[in-house]
């Protein structure tokens, strides 16, 4: 792996959720991992990473300057953060666009190179083909605040969405000019294959998230195990050329640290 850059993602110190403000306030609702993100940096650093992903809501939880130090204390870089919207609803979107603003403000003030988005909210009555072409032009507005911010903006395909497998891939990233940050895990759980999607969008990927999967029973693993090859679409990513950032997580395990430890040692051998 040495052609590559390691991080790896906060969320795996605590439980995942969201500000429960955000059911009544859209444009305070954030991503959130409900743990100690200085236990977190210390772990991940241990296990050998050198940077370092985290939610916009975690991200916001610090200062600058105390964000600063806490990368600084832990020799990691930050890489990137992770925000979201539903980014279908007229109505909402300008307050979703100015919850993406915040943290790409903040990431940028603390020199991240990424900024990574998922969303694109299923109906309650059923996905409508017009929710792609709102969910591509707000994509396009992402891209707009990430790059006036010298960032790189990605979409995330993420199942319970509107884009999970790889026919949804393909018509989003038809419609909308950001760069694909494709989730291994996320695609082989929704019947595709990370490999090929890897080689079918090279153009469009610099930067990846690298995680296991298990059918069943349906859980995200470390990517030394699990039903997803994870040699292949390291084989993948060389093939293409890729030289960027390569994050690892793991959403929930019962070890954090041990998760991260497993993955990395995977990676020396890769």
């Amino acid at each position: 792996m040495s052609n590559f850059k390691l991080a790896y993602h906060a969320n795996c110190w605590g439980s995942l959720g969201g500000d429960a403000v955000g059911v009544t306030s859209i444009t305070n609702l954030a991503y959130r991992t409900f743990g100690d993100m200085r236990r977190a940096f210390a772990d991940i650093a241990s296990a050998g990473y050198e940077g370092v992903e985290l939610f916009d809501g975690n991200l916001l939880d610090f200062g600058v300057d105390d964000m600063r130090a806490l990368l600084g204390d832990n020799g990691l870089t930050l890489v990137a953060t992770y925000a979201g919207g539903n980014f279908i609803f007229d109505d909402i979107l300008p307050e979703e666009l100015a919850r993406v603003t915040r943290a790409a403000d903040r990431a940028a003030e603390l020199g991240a190179p990424h900024l990574v988005v998922g969303g694109g909210a299923k109906r309650f009555d059923g996905i409508r083909e017009a929710d792609y072409h709102k969910l591509a032009a707000a994509l396009d507005r992402v891209k707009e605040i990430a790059e006036a911010r010298g960032l790189t903006a990605h979409y995330h395909p993420h199942l319970s969405t509107i884009v999970e497998g790889p026919a949804e891939v393909r018509k989003i990233f038809a419609l909308t000019g950001i760069h694909f940050c494709p989730d291994t895990a996320h695609l082989a759980a929704a019947g595709g294959d990370p490999a090929a999607l890897v080689r079918e969008h090279a153009a469009r990927i610099s930067y990846v998230h690298l995680k296991g999967f298990q059918k069943e029973p349906f859980a995200f693993t470390p990517i030394d195990r699990g039903d997803v090859p994870t040699n292949d679409i390291i084989a993948a990513l060389r093939e293409v050329g890729f030289d960027g950032w390569v994050c690892t997580e793991l959403d929930s395990w019962s070890d954090p640290l041990e998760g991260a430890k497993a993955s990395m040692t995977y990676l020396k051998s890769a």
